[in-house]
């Protein structure tokens, strides 16, 4: 099958996690057969082309010209996103099917799905209204009913979680039947053969200090503020612990603002964006948080989980359906950093505990979260969404068909007319 992606972001340009998704996704299908095409942004001075171990991967810069906003910004990509494909269908032939990823492709989808007559499939990472706790302004209203078109336009729709599933239907009032629930997943041997590295840990806290890891984009619903609101209360019950921050994000300073104004410097630390180092700071922690407010799935904590790491989560979203509270992991009330201090503190004190939960952690991730069943999933949503095009062509040919023959009845029918009407007008005559 021949396979267009369509993102704003891919490695080593990563802003969230649909890099990550798009770019394992890819590999895996590759090897399981078919022909990937990723078309995406150009950032900096990355190639404009490049195989990326099989994968085509075209990259396009935006226009020359200040953009007035974010949102013209992403319309003007999406131009060129549209003339990039069209140079390459023009050379290479149609693809099979389009694979959008998220409302920031959406109008280069549509247009590429009605120029070229091919299946688009969508996968709706997020949703606006899920990260804002609803739409409270026009740009954030513009970016919801662009969501909303991208799932109109989509033969098929897939989202990461049931919690995500419900959330759109809620949010666009798709059919139920139209909506596929996959899961994004993990390389399998990311940890494998990993020991702890004593030397990388120093950088980050003292041995004898025990390191809560969190890990991700710093903002809001992330809930980072939340977890560091915890800390006086895991401190004072623990002392030995340091918080270790990883990633990078408009919250920042507010972060280090907060920290402060709790006297915690010296047991917070903020280790910035580590991308290549983010494999061993797993092997260094001894607990993961990730205290989401709003997550549509959390790939994050599959990997501390992957990594034999004991994980703390929010119970919302897709982080909720990843993990049973005292079975594979510990689950917090969303925004509560008592619930927090509390889950965290029962891993610290109880190694039995840790060792139960990590172990049926990691057999959960093997067995649910491996990129070749996924890719197997999305390649059915593929042959779904091709099957609905086919169908929809041969419903296409058949009305036109039947609207000939309608039109060439009515016209021998008008004939027919005519020539009895002359008969009689001379008839007489």
């Amino acid at each position: 099958m021949k396979i267009l992606m369509l993102t704003w972001e891919y490695p080593p340009r990563i802003v969230g996690g649909i890099a990550r998704v798009v770019y394992d996704l890819s590999k895996r299908l590759i090897k399981d057969g078919h022909d990937v095409t990723v078309v995406t942004y150009k950032e900096g001075d990355m190639p404009d082309y490049e195989n990326d171990k099989g994968v085509k991967v075209y990259r396009v810069p935006n226009f020359e010209i200040n953009p007035n906003n974010f949102i013209d910004w992403i319309m003007q990509l999406n131009f060129n996103l549209v003339s990039k494909t069209t140079e390459i269908i023009n050379k290479e032939g149609k693809f099979d099917v389009i694979h959008a990823h998220d409302w920031l492709v959406a109008y280069a989808a549509k247009t590429l799905k009605h120029s070229f007559d091919i299946p688009l499939v969508a996968t709706i990472h997020a949703t606006e209204a899920g990260r804002n706790g609803g739409i409270h302004d026009e740009v954030q209203r513009y970016i919801n009913d662009t969501e909303w078109l991208l799932t109109y336009e989509a033969n098929e729709v897939i989202v990461n979680s049931n919690f995500m599933k419900g959330d759109i239907q809620r949010l666009f009032g798709l059919p139920f039947e139209k909506i596929n629930v996959i899961p994004n997943g993990l390389n399998m041997t990311a940890f494998s053969g990993l020991e702890r590295d004593y030397n990388f840990r120093r950088q980050y806290a003292a041995d004898n200090e025990k390191i809560i890891l969190t890990m991700g984009r710093m903002v809001y619903e992330k809930g980072v503020q939340h977890l560091i609101a915890a800390m006086p209360k895991i401190l004072d019950n623990y002392h030995d612990a340091k918080l270790v921050v990883v990633g990078k994000g408009g919250m920042i300073d507010d972060l280090k603002a907060q920290v402060h104004s709790l006297g915690i410097d010296q047991k917070v630390y903020f280790a910035g964006f580590l991308n290549s180092r983010k494999v061993p700071i797993y092997q260094c922690a001894d607990v993961a948080v990730f205290p989401s407010t709003y997550e549509p799935f959390g790939i994050v904590a599959l990997e501390s989980m992957l990594a034999g790491v004991p994980t703390v989560v929010s119970d919302v979203g897709g982080l909720g359906e990843i993990v049973q509270h005292g079975v594979n992991g510990m689950k917090s009330y969303a925004g509560n950093p008592n619930s927090i201090a509390d889950s965290i503190l029962a891993l610290l004190y109880n190694p039995e505990l840790c060792a139960n939960i990590t172990k049926k952690a990691k057999q959960e991730v093997k067995d649910n979260y491996s990129w070749a069943k996924i890719a197997q999933d999305t390649h059915f949503a593929y042959q779904k969404a091709i099957c609905q095009t086919v169908a929809q062509r041969q419903a296409n040919q058949i009305a036109q068909e039947k609207s000939q023959k309608a039109k060439k009845a009515r016209n021998v029918e008008t004939e027919i007319t005519n020539l009895l009407a002359f008969k009689k007008k001379h008839a007489y005559a």
